[in-house]
């Protein structure tokens, strides 16, 4: 049976922001085997840098030129997921998850999966997560308000979806002990040949969970844009449920945006389609121009919602 829902964060000022306030997430979070792309959509090479050090340091550079710009606050950016080094680094003298919620009023979310296993039972499951308590313990420690972890769906495997969900559950509970609100990542990729009946299993799964679901903490959901119009709703309004969100999933910014409009209540988590026309030499006004277009179009998406089609 579902409850009243689980009792209030500990940053409750966060978690009202997170759960009611208008608006979306950016996604910046890309890690060691996404950096590259993300990275050349920015336009630097691979041959601008010879180490994974070098690497990271500009990236860092970009998210910081990304959170500095002055679209880039908590009026339509509710909240922020950010990867490790990013969590650990500066911004203006302050680390980042302070300089995000004090100076930019928006919540700092953590990336705290280690990548994907080998595919199996047409899914990805999580590698192990190891340090994970220590990690949590940090993000408490630096005001980090939750986390994202995320496995993929290729196929409409019955069994290997409850797999994928049954894991992003038990690191769930792991992370809530630690007072943290965790994003379950379950993405259904968009070129999954029964897309919809993936949805459709996945979503019974995480229901039932989320009936299961028994810690104080409540839990969000990030998923890809469904193939049928407010099919999250019942998750969306579970009690133990903070927020669903979307990602881009591979779609352009136009397109994630289009679609994301007639899903009610949902709300986007976009990474590439967020980073779409920015570019290391743009000056600081085309950058921040580029940027505000962005910001508006997937907050109008999140926020602005079109009759539900037939």
């Amino acid at each position: 049976m579902v409850g009243k829902g689980p009792a209030m964060p500990m940053d409750a000022k966060k978690y009202e922001q997170i759960k009611h306030k208008p608006g979306f997430i950016a996604a910046l979070d890309q890690s060691g085997g996404s950096t590259p792309g993300a990275l050349r959509q920015y336009g630097v090479p691979e041959t601008a840098y010879q180490s994974d050090a070098e690497m990271f340091a500009l990236v860092h550079e970009m998210r910081v030129r990304i959170i500095s710009s002055p679209a880039f606050t908590g009026a339509k950016v509710i909240g922020t997921i950010l990867f490790e080094m990013t969590m650990d680094g500066q911004a203006h003298g302050k680390p980042v998850p302070a300089y995000l919620w004090e100076d930019r009023g928006v919540v700092p979310l953590l990336k705290v999966d280690k990548g994907l296993e080998a595919l199996a039972d047409g899914v990805n499951l999580m590698k192990p997560i190891p340090g994970l308590d220590a990690l949590l313990e940090r993000a408490v420690g630096l005001g980090v308000f939750g986390t994202k972890m995320r496995s993929t769906i290729s196929n409409a495997s019955k069994t290997g979806i409850q797999a994928i969900v049954d894991q992003q559950f038990a690191f769930g509970a792991q992370i809530a002990k630690h007072g943290l609100v965790p994003i379950l990542e379950p993405e259904v990729s968009i070129k999954a040949p029964d897309k919809g009946d993936a949805e459709n299993l996945l979503l019974d799964a995480l229901l039932r969970g989320a009936d299961a679901w028994s810690a104080d903490t409540p839990f969000m959901v990030k998923v890809t844009i469904p193939s049928v119009d407010d099919l999250y709703a019942p998750l969306i309004a579970h009690a133990n449920v903070a927020r669903v969100v979307a990602l881009s999933g591979g779609y352009s910014q136009a397109e994630a945006c289009s679609l994301l409009a007639h899903d009610h209540d949902m709300i986007a988590s976009f990474s590439r389609a967020l980073l779409e026309g920015l570019t290391r030499d743009q000056s600081d006004a085309e950058f921040d121009e580029t940027l505000k277009r962005s910001i508006d179009a997937i907050y109008q998406a999140s926020t602005h919602k079109t009759t539900v089609r037939a």
